[in-house]
């Protein structure tokens, strides 16, 4: 169902109504006899246009789905998955809840999908992050559980417009993302436009936490100078965001920890840092989280926490 709160409805004035109808009547376009009916008009500026086709466009796909007559995919069991959180040591489950389990190459299939989620049940991930497309079904296999589930916005460039980015904020919180990592506008921040990376930050801020959920903005830091790395984090904390994001994964770089320490600085205690891109190991982790991370992303998490595992038996 459509939520057309979100547009100003103006109605027309009856005289105005009756004033056009006449008109378009003298020029033969109407028969003069034919009853003549008030009707409210609907004024739409370009970005509720952007909008409203963002929401025809997903309740299209939904009603398409549903007339096919395809089942919804099943929830996980519980009894199905090959590892409990609960047999993990307090201090492996404090980990895997420090981690966002991730599958955002662009040739990940449904199956890989699956295996993911079924991972981050199975292991007590925080979230599982996915391309937009997939977070429908990440949601409905991992309905039940504590993971949480989290998608991207503008990745992996950032270029793309503002409008663009809120809309796809608003479409992924509809199939049931909770966590948003956007990736700023990086040629701006460049360039010195500094408005427009905090504007471009804040209209998608205002979308996420109206549906209570989270914002990271990944920086991209391999691109920034190191003064430009902490204007990038004052400015996403001004703009409303809860984490600041080392990188993508798919940048020149990924994370270091003397960025995880400047960032660290530059936000203070009091905001998210989130560090990703090349965790690979148990050494990798802890040394981000020691630098001042307190969220992690990576896709080689089950070995990350399979080594944790057997250093602290």
């Amino acid at each position: 169902m459509l939520e057309w709160s979100l547009f100003r409805v103006v109605p027309t004035p009856p005289s105005r109504c009756q004033s056009l109808l006449r008109e378009n009547a003298a020029r033969g376009r109407l028969a003069a006899s034919q009853p003549i009916i008030s009707m409210p008009v609907i004024s739409l500026t370009r970005p509720d246009l952007e909008q409203l086709i963002v929401r025809i466009a997903t309740a299209v796909g939904q009603n398409r789905e549903t007339l096919a007559g395809e089942k919804s995919t099943p929830t996980l069991e519980r009894a199905a998955l090959p590892v409990s959180a609960s047999n993990l040591s307090p201090d492996v489950r404090g980990l895997a809840r420090l981690i966002d389990h991730t599958a955002l190459r662009p040739e990940a299939s449904q199956s890989g999908i699956e295996q993911l989620c079924r991972e981050a049940w199975s292991w007590g991930f925080r979230a599982v992050h996915v391309n937009p497309a997939w977070v429908a079904l990440a949601a409905e296999l991992l309905r039940g559980s504590e993971v949480q589930i989290g998608t991207v916005v503008g990745f992996p460039f950032g270029a793309t417009l503002a409008s663009a980015k809120r809309a796809e904020a608003e479409a992924a919180i509809r199939v049931g993302a909770r966590e948003l990592d956007m990736v700023m506008n990086v040629g701006a921040m460049r360039s010195g436009n500094f408005e427009l990376v905090r504007s471009d930050i804040a209209g998608v801020a205002e979308v996420t936490h109206a549906s209570g959920c989270t914002l990271k903005v990944i920086l991209e830091n391999a691109y920034l100078s190191d003064s430009q790395k902490v204007a990038a984090c004052r400015i996403a904390r001004q703009a409303g965001a809860d984490f600041v994001k080392t990188s993508t994964g798919f940048g020149p770089s990924g994370a270091r920890e003397a960025d995880v320490r400047l960032m660290r600085e530059a936000v203070g205690p009091a905001m998210g840092v989130k560090a990703a891109g090349g965790i690979r190991t148990l050494r990798d982790a802890l040394g981000m989280l020691e630098a001042g991370a307190d969220r992690l992303g990576a896709s080689a998490s089950v070995s990350i926490l399979a080594e944790a595992s057997v250093r602290a038996d």
